[in-house]
């Protein structure tokens, strides 16, 4: 059996973890896993409920009633809850709320960890989240942490939506992004923080292709994957 690579790509929300990692799992042959899609798929369940976000206990019971799945058409990632494709459901701002709110809670993260794991055991993976070479895979061959300053990443959230024609607040955005930044650094369980083994990446000073071929190199360096 060939040797089982894995990369873990940590970071804070829009310092560019999915375009990045979609693009190194493209050049190098590896399987990516959206972990962030995961949970937003989860959150888009509980608002579908009417679930609250402080619901702890209602969410804990929910759980039992929902399946998340990724699988593949024509190589693009499908996230699939409880057999219905929800990738172009996941994106919005309110799911992405919940999905920060929610993923603090034990009983979610237990939930999706372990699908996470199982895919990273039978794959060559690139996957992306906050706390992948902390917790998900600690032994991962090669931990990048991915980050950018706060004005950066809401100024790149502020220009997808308006590509997207949705009335924003780049303000607001910024405000936003800094809420969900606490959120994630001081929760209880599996905080976002940079593995001690992880290579600082700043896309503040690097552009998206750049940052790219800076992992790519770091790939390589580890005699990781193929590059075409």
């Amino acid at each position: 059996m060939s040797r089982i690579y894995n990369i873990a790509i940590d970071g804070p929300a829009g310092a560019g973890k999915s375009t990045i990692a979609k693009a190194v799992s493209a050049k190098l042959g590896f399987v990516y896993v959206d972990t962030g899609a995961m949970y937003r798929a989860l959150a888009l369940f509980f608002l579908r409920k009417g679930i609250r976000p402080d619901e702890e206990d209602v969410i804990s019971e929910a759980l039992n009633e929902v399946g998340v799945t990724i699988s593949y058409k024509d190589g693009a990632q499908q996230v699939i809850l409880n057999g219905e494709n929800v990738s172009d459901m996941i994106r919005t701002e309110e799911v992405s709320q919940m999905a920060s709110a929610t993923s603090v809670y034990l009983p979610v993260r237990e939930k999706l960890v372990e699908l996470q794991k199982e895919l990273a055991r039978n794959e060559n993976v690139i996957m992306d989240g906050r706390d992948i070479g902390t917790c998900v895979l600690p032994e991962a061959d090669l931990k990048i942490y991915l980050t950018a300053g706060t004005a950066v990443r809401a100024k790149r959230r502020y220009d997808e939506l308006i590509e997207k024609g949705g009335p924003c607040s780049l303000e607001e955005i910024e405000k936003e992004i800094k809420e969900r930044d606490y959120r994630d650094m001081h929760r209880e369980n599996s905080p976002l923080k940079q593995a001690e083994d992880a290579v600082l990446v700043d896309t503040s000073v690097l552009t998206i292709d750049e940052a790219i071929v800076e992992i790519l190199k770091l790939s390589s360096e580890k005699g990781i994957g193929r590059q075409n």
